[in-house]
């Protein structure tokens, strides 16, 4: 059977977005707030595969059809400047071209891009991207239009990132109808909000991306392959929910593999649901674990694995002894593995591994 429901790739907009209500609303604060307010500020914080790109993208949805013209999710890098004027003249296009006039002087190539909107006098190339910017939210205020920018993957330490947070600031001073949201790695934006040149970002709403509740997976799957006439028993839906541990990645990707095992009639055994679930984890450590085990240091690792042995939670004077240091040493590790949203402390002193699968992959790595 093809899959045309489940969509377990980086990027890809699911038919449902589960679990998600809670930050949808705080998004919805967000589009009634008035220009310059706290809730115009969104960042959102969640560890890879907990559906950062996919909120992004219901988001800019939810935007446009309240009359927002949006720069659709845009990865941090040294073009995104350039990208995010592309995006807004592509979106408002569609709406300024029917309901106002263009401005006078004839039609100016943006960037290389016939957008239909332009600048003014002064070669397009003259201009800075904050007084691009500035100049595209006034035209699109004027005739009734706010402006979204929306930002995937940020980046610490990167001048276009700083330059683009600059020019909201302003904007914002300006009283221009404008709204930003920013998701990124935990330890990623923490270092963002650390940036003395960012400082004005501490005032913006954040939103941490908890894992998803059982309860919700559950009712997922057996909508869903109620929806596909894929045979599934409630034992199969239970333990598929199971399975994914909280994680949306981990969700579809299950839902994908029992999707492709089932026969055109939506028949499955219960040996090709756990095959299904064997190739979902495998897919899931390599896309997941690998990824971010690569982003941390070598004493990091040692750290987990120290954890990961445990069989409940451990504490940092256990870890302190097996490592032989203090616990002030242990200390500078914990902190930066909590930044990195890698391990939760449930409890005074003790840590866990949060990470989906993680716990059992770094134990496979152990034996080998």
């Amino acid at each position: 059977m093809k899959d045309a429901f489940f969509v377990p790739s980086f990027g890809n907009k699911p038919k449902n977005l589960v679990g998600r209500n809670d930050v949808l609303q705080r998004f919805d604060e967000c589009l009634d707030g008035v220009p310059g307010s706290k809730e115009r500020a969104l960042l959102i914080l969640g560890q890879r595969g907990t559906g950062k790109t996919v909120l992004l993208l219901e988001m800019a949805d939810k935007a446009r059809n309240r009359g927002y013209i949006v720069s659709s999710p845009t990865v941090v890098s040294g073009e995104m400047p350039e990208r995010i004027i592309e995006k807004l003249c592509i979106d408002g296009e569609k709406l300024i071209k029917k309901k106002v006039n263009r401005p006078t002087g004839g039609s100016l190539s943006l960037l290389g891009f016939g957008a239909g909107i332009q600048f003014g006098e002064e070669k397009d190339g003259e201009k800075s991207f904050s007084r691009k910017l500035s100049e595209l939210c006034e035209l699109f205020n004027k005739n009734g239009h706010p402006v979204l920018i929306l930002i995937d993957e940020a980046q610490a330490e990167n001048e276009a990132l700083k330059q683009l947070v600059i020019s909201y600031q302003e904007l914002v001073g300006e009283g221009r109808d404008i709204a930003i949201v920013m998701a990124g790695l935990p330890n990623t934006v923490s270092s963002i909000l650390n940036d003395h040149v960012l400082t004005f970002l501490n005032r913006a709403v954040k939103i941490h991306l908890n894992p998803l509740k059982k309860n919700d997976i559950e009712d997922y799957y057996t909508a869903a392959f109620r929806e596909l006439k894929i045979n599934v028993t409630g034992q199969m839906v239970t333990e598929a929910a199971f399975k994914a541990s909280g994680s949306p990645y981990m969700m579809q990707l299950i839902g994908h593999y029992v999707t492709i095992a089932a026969s055109d009639e939506g028949k499955i055994s219960n040996k090709s649901v756990q095959t299904a679930f064997s190739r979902a984890e495998e897919d899931f450590r390599n896309d997941i674990c690998d990824t971010t085990l690569a982003a941390v240091s070598d004493r990091d690792l040692d750290v987990l694995k120290l954890i990961a042995r445990a069989e409940k939670d451990c504490t940092v004077a256990e870890l302190s002894k097996k490592l032989g240091v203090s616990n002030q040493y242990v200390q500078i590790y914990k902190k930066r593995l909590l930044q990195a949203g890698i391990i939760e402390q449930p409890g005074r002193g003790r840590v866990r591994i949060v990470v989906p699968y993680l716990k059992e992959y770094l134990q496979m790595e152990d034996e080998n």
